[in-house]
């Protein structure tokens, strides 16, 4: 072997293990920034307004669910208004050792109520982000919310984007996304609404739906249909069921009405690319009643919805 030979071998087999190494690292890069491939199954402490968040957190973390939804209320535990930094810095803390992630903060800000001005709603919201950064700096949490009582769509509609408007230039400043909430019986309550009123505000990045056909059902609105709507603008589930009883509509737990097929439900978002949160948002109707146990619920939620996820072969996090 000449001397030439010699030193192109070398620079040939160093070539070689350089490219190998690129390869292995743009591989592993590709890896890193893939989206995830999975949904999380959550449940909401709308439905455990009576344990702390503490309390809640266990709960959540012993019975199998992969993450939370915090109610922020004034008067839940959660409330960001009356929750020191440490107890923040504790309960951060307490979901990373419980691996729960904590996907959702839900409010309650209607436009039209007249218990608060614009002025404290705005300021609810930037309660809100502080809340979230604190508790998921590197992932904070949503803020869902309804919007508004009765009424029309079309009357209500200018007055609604306005304030929203409004709104994002808070969540603008303080890094917040918010998801709104079509509502039975409101004048906002249909996924076509929530789509017209984020185009209407030229589709802001911060600015998406919650998704919960228990709000759709029982309507001229079906579960294939709405989920198309949806799809461009969804950030966030709730699931829960509604059935009929004594000619009136009432919340049940999911599954027990039986007529919302979750694994088609997650499956079409999980297909459609939703990778968001399933969250189980049991209503006021149902914890409100004598003997109500939210511990009880949870266990009985995690179930159905378990075999759900199996069912649609959608996976969680590992």
């Amino acid at each position: 072997m000449t001397p030439d030979t010699s030193i192109n071998r070398r620079r040939f087999l160093k070539t070689v293990a350089l490219t190998g190494t690129a390869l292995a690292s743009s591989s592993r890069l590709a890896r890193a920034t893939r989206p995830s491939p999975s949904l999380t199954l959550g449940f909401s402490t709308y439905g455990a307004k009576s344990l702390t968040t503490e309390a809640a957190i266990e709960l959540l973390k012993t019975t199998g669910f992969d993450s939370v939804e915090l109610t922020i209320w004034p008067g839940w535990d959660a409330n960001p208004a009356t929750m020191p930094p440490r107890r923040r810095k504790e309960i951060r803390k307490r979901l990373a050792d419980a691996g729960l992630r904590v996907t959702s903060l839900m409010e309650h800000l209607h436009i039209d109520e007249g218990n608060r001005t614009r002025a404290q709603r705005l300021e609810r919201l930037k309660l809100a982000a502080g809340l979230a950064h604190d508790l998921s700096p590197k992932h904070p949490p949503l803020l869902q919310t309804t919007i508004g009582g009765g009424g029309k769509w079309a009357e209500k509609r200018a007055g609604y984007s306005a304030e929203i408007a409004e709104w994002l230039k808070v969540a603008d400043g303080h890094g917040l996304v918010i998801a709104v909430k079509p509502h039975r019986g409101g004048a906002f309550s249909r996924p076509s609404e929530a789509s017209e009123l984020i185009a209407g505000l030229n589709k802001p990045r911060r600015l998406k739906m919650c998704y919960d056909y228990s709000h759709y059902d029982f309507r001229d609105m079906t579960l294939e249909g709405t989920i198309r709507t949806s799809l461009p603008h969804v950030a966030h589930i709730a699931v829960k069921d509604v059935v009929r009883r004594n000619k009136r509509l009432r919340f049940v737990l999911p599954g027990e009405g039986g007529r919302i097929d979750y694994a088609q439900l997650i499956s079409q978002f999980h297909r459609g690319g939703y990778r968001g949160d399933i969250c189980v948002e049991i209503s006021g109707q149902v914890w409100s009643q004598a003997g109500y146990a939210p511990q009880t619920a949870a266990r009985a939620c995690y179930k159905h919805l378990a075999k759900a996820f199996v069912k649609a072969k959608v996976p969680r996090p590992a």
